[in-house]
Parts: C-alpha cells; structure tokens; sequence
C-alpha cells in the first residue's frame, strides 16, 4: 500500500537551521529578537507590504486586525463564507457578529457583486458593517478590485485573509497588500511554515506598530511593568522567525512545485466525467496552495464521500472543501447573505494531496485511487 500520502506538509530546506541554530548559538530564544525584526523586513520585500509585524498565528493576526480598526461588542463584520472557521472565531471573540457573504464561482471567494448590493442595502438603512473579512482560498485571490471599491465607497476598512495566498498575485501585486490589513499564515500545512505563526500587514506604520504592542502584552514604556490598556501573548518566537527566513528563500520554489502538483492531475483526471478543477481567474495566478476538484457524482459514478474514503483506504488524505461557515453550529443563526455557491461547492468539493514535497510515485497513487474509484461504479 506504500506510506501515507499526506494533504499538505511542512517542506523544509537547506538554510533553516543555519538560522535557528543561530538563535540558539548567540541564545536569542526568546520572542522578539533580531530574526524577527529581519523576517518582518524580508517579508515586505518579498510582498511588497510596507510594514509587518510577527505574530503567533494568522488567528491572532485577525484578531488583532480587529481591534485596530475598533471592533466592539455588537458591531457586525461582513466575512466571506467559504473558509476556515479561524477567519470568524475572532468576530466572536470582540462579541462582534459575522454575516457571511457567498462566493463567485470564478475563483471560489466572496463575490463581489453581493457584497455591493449587500453594502448599498445596509446603507440605505443605516446599518453597514464595521468591517469587512476578505480571504482569499486556497492559493487564489478573490476579485479584489470591485471589492476594495465597494468597500472605499462606504468608508468601511478591508481586511485581507491571505492566510492561504502568500505567493500569489493579483493583477501583478501580493493579495493581502490592498487592503487596510492584510493577514498571513506560517501554519503547518502553509507553503511556506514556521511550524506556527503569522504576519500581519499594512500600509499604515502607526497602526503596525500598535499591533506589536498589543501582541507585546501592551507593556507600557517604563522600568517597571506597566500596562494601560489589556494586551496579548502574540508576538512570534525568534527561533520560529528563523525558520520562516529561511522558507521565505524558498517560497517561488514551493509554489512552482504546487502548481506543477495541478498540472500533473488536470492532465491525467481532467477529461474524466464530472471531474472539473478549481478554475483560476485572469485576474492573478494561483498558488495552488491545495489542488481542488468537484465532482458530479452522477457523470462520475462516485460523489465526493465515496471517492475521499476510497483514498482513505490507501492511505491518502484528502479533504472535503471548507464547510461554509453560515451551516457551521457555531455560527447558528449568524445571518448570510447568499450561499447556495458556498454550500454547492462544499457538497461536491475535495481537496487532493498538495504538498511541494510530493513525488511523481506520490501523485501516480493519488491519479490510479481516483479512477479506480470511478471505473468501478
């Protein structure tokens, strides 16, 4: 049966542990530290962001992102629906409510148009949004152009959920840089990891620099321990900001693997009824963070279920897409506008091995599983 064939895995190279074998040889183990500093800086340039701040995760990057733009108990946050729930819990944790806006089905992310007519509607009665959550899924930006607009139009700041996206593009320029925030993810399963951790970004100097005092525990300058307003445990390790130098050398290597991933199971599953591909919109190029599919279960002879369990059973990992979070019980009664994209996606959705450290053996397993689960129904 061979080994485990895994969704997507850390993928190290040569120079992380020369920098965290650093840290520890001059003993800067603790967070903040010249790492850190250097990461921050070697991501705007890699990215094109002017300013970053090192955090703990993409979660807290979110959270943070939250309260600097003043998300209070009450305040409602537009946020795309088709995502991992760590994009929402943070509206939960303000005691802010999410309403959750349906995809396109050019690049699987929250369309536009909704989110327009959803802006003037709320408008019209005096009730718009504090904010509003952008991800952007699975290695591809969402439109973002028509919906900075919409969202400049009534003055409401946009948060760029690129957790999945780094080494992406939109229109030539980094998803998550257009925004007034932007957010990434240094998690596991990310193209690039640092086991765990996040970034977050803007254009503003003075709102990053409050983002790493809050992420600091908020300690007041002083001899003593001072603290005028509540803080946070969020800042990122030196050792883990070492590792994520060195991965950032690396990224354009990790997505020319990913992407040759999807090339390599279009060619050989693309012509198989019912099987159609994530598409990848002209406005930018995929990472191809993950490889995703649909399936007819009806042109193919298997549905999703059928075909994640048959790799199942030879030991390949493959997931359904995100659940939208408007039919997650943690969300219930959460108001959604649209969804029937979302929840079709999510129905027919799966999300194949993806890793950049994949084989062509690895992938050959994962193209026979698939059509034999289809020609034997």
């Amino acid at each position: 049966m061979g080994k485990p064939i895994l969704l997507s895995t850390p993928h190290m190279g040569d120079r992380e542990l020369e920098f965290v074998k650093e840290a520890f040889d001059t003993n800067w183990i603790a967070p903040v530290g010249p790492h850190v500093d250097a990461f921050e800086q070697e991501f705007c340039q890699v990215t094109g962001a002017s300013y970053a701040a090192a955090v703990s995760s993409g979660t807290a990057a979110i959270h943070l992102a939250l309260l600097l733009i003043g998300v209070k108990p009450g305040d409602e946050v537009f946020c795309s629906t088709l995502t991992f729930a760590a994009t929402a819990n943070p509206i939960a944790y303000l005691g802010a409510k999410p309403v959750f806006i349906d995809s396109d089905r050019l690049s699987w992310n929250m369309n536009p148009d909704l989110l327009q007519e959803a802006l003037a509607h709320r408008a019209r009665i005096g009730k718009l949004p504090k904010a509003v959550v952008l991800v952007h899924l699975y290695g591809q930006s969402a439109d973002i152009a028509p919906i900075l607009k919409a969202c400049n139009q009534y003055h409401i700041p946009l948060i760029e959920d690129a957790a999945e996206a780094l080494g992406a593009t939109y229109k030539g320029r980094t998803p998550g840089t257009f925004g007034h925030i932007g957010i990434y993810s240094f998690n596991g399963n990310k193209i690039i990891t640092t086991s765990g951790g996040g970034m977050l970004v803007s254009d503003d100097s003075e709102l990053v620099a409050k983002a790493r005092f809050l992420a600091t525990q908020a300690r007041d300058p002083a001899p003593h321990y001072q603290h005028s307003t509540i803080g946070y445990n969020y800042r990122l390790s030196n050792v883990l900001a070492g590792i994520g130098r060195g991965q950032l050398l690396v990224l354009q290597e990790r997505v020319q693997a990913r992407r040759r991933n999807f090339k390599v199971y279009h060619q050989a599953l693309g012509t198989l009824p019912g099987i159609a591909f994530m598409p990848e919109a002209d406005f930018g190029k995929a990472t191809r963070w993950l490889t995703c599919l649909t399936i007819d279960p009806i042109a193919f002879g298997a549905d999703r279920e059928q075909v994640r369990l048959a790799l199942a059973q030879q030991q390949i990992e493959a997931r359904p897409v995100w659940k939208p979070l408007h039919l997650q019980p943690a969300f219930a009664g959460c108001e959604s506008i649209g969804g029937a994209v979302a929840e079709d996606l999510f129905a027919h959705g799966l999300c194949l091995p993806s890793g950049s450290n994949l084989t062509d053996a690895d992938l050959e397993r994962v193209i026979d599983a698939i059509a034999k689960a289809h020609n034997s129904n």
